[in-house]
């Protein structure tokens, strides 16, 4: 795992942001949930104006938006829709969730609640009544301000390990973290993902990648595995921390990826990096899993 901060790391069992990684096991146990029997996947919700918290898919509608909830699940990995994932958490339910984290041995992994809540939690700490004078203030604030907020604290919200996002992705990857047709889906849902300037854009077009980003204030992740054309595939978690505001950040995208290439490639045997020209000397936690 690579901190970008004042140029250091920490190790791969440091507490770090989830940020929308969390969505991952939320759709895992969504997909559990429907492959037992639990729930129908046609079910519908409602993405309504005090659903909404801005953003990308359903949370950035202007309008009412009915959908089931498997394009819930498909909108929330996919498009990261915020609003969309709190609809699914209130569904699963966030208990199922922290049950299912625990089943898996995650024992370092923490979620305290939906996005809804990861947002109220920065209202909260600089004054404002609700998500939406928090987004009102914002241009305002300062990055101490922002940075210093629970909800940018691995400590106090929902936080896990880079060895701990490894192994939940090495679960899926060999279909043991649920049943087999659950794993499936939430893999061939995270290829579908729109964010591709991280991880992917570090490796050739027959590199396959399944990924999950996540995003905060300062904070860029993303863990995913790689699968080369040989059969081989590594699960890579990459978590990065900025002093800074700014949503583009290009350079700390790059990084992600660079990093991730040049852990993989200490592991690749006779190969100083898959990715020609990739030398950065950062770090990444890669984890090669069996074909």
């Amino acid at each position: 795992m690579f901190r970008l901060r004042r140029g250091g790391r920490v190790g791969a069992d440091q507490p770090v942001v989830l940020a929308s990684v969390v969505k991952v096991p939320l759709v895992l146990e969504f997909a559990r949930q429907v492959a037992a029997g639990q729930l129908d996947p046609t079910d519908r919700v409602r993405a309504s104006g005090v659903d909404r918290l801005g953003g990308v898919g359903t949370a950035g509608c202007h309008d009412d938006v009915d959908l089931s909830l498997r394009d819930a699940a498909f909108f929330a990995l996919t498009l990261s829709d915020n609003t969309a994932a709190d609809l699914l958490f209130d569904r699963v339910g966030i208990d199922n969730v922290r049950s299912l984290v625990r089943e898996l041995g995650l024992e370092s992994t923490r979620i305290v609640g939906a996005p809804r809540h990861i947002v109220q939690s920065m209202a909260d700490d600089i004054g404002a009544r609700d998500a939406a004078e928090f987004a009102e203030r914002f241009p305002a604030l300062t990055a101490a301000e922002i940075l210093g907020t629970r909800a940018l604290d691995p400590g106090r919200t929902t936080a896990s390990t880079p060895r701990e996002m490894t192994s939940l992705l090495t679960l899926i990857g060999q279909d043991l973290a649920g049943p087999p047709e659950a794993c499936r889906w939430v893999r061939d849902l995270m290829r579908q993902q729109v964010n591709w300037h991280r991880l992917a854009g570090a490796f050739p077009p027959e590199v396959q990648v399944w990924a999950k980003t996540g995003t905060l204030p300062g904070v860029r992740n993303e863990i995913g595995v790689l699968e080369y054309p040989d059969g081989s595939r590594y699960a890579v978690a990459v978590f990065t921390r900025v002093d800074s505001l700014a949503q583009r950040l290009p350079e700390v995208d790059r990084a992600i990826g660079a990093v991730a290439a040049h852990a993989i490639g200490s592991i690749v045997r006779g190969c100083a990096s898959p990715v020609p020209g990739s030398a950065s000397s950062n770090g990444a936690l890669p984890v090669r899993l069996a074909r």
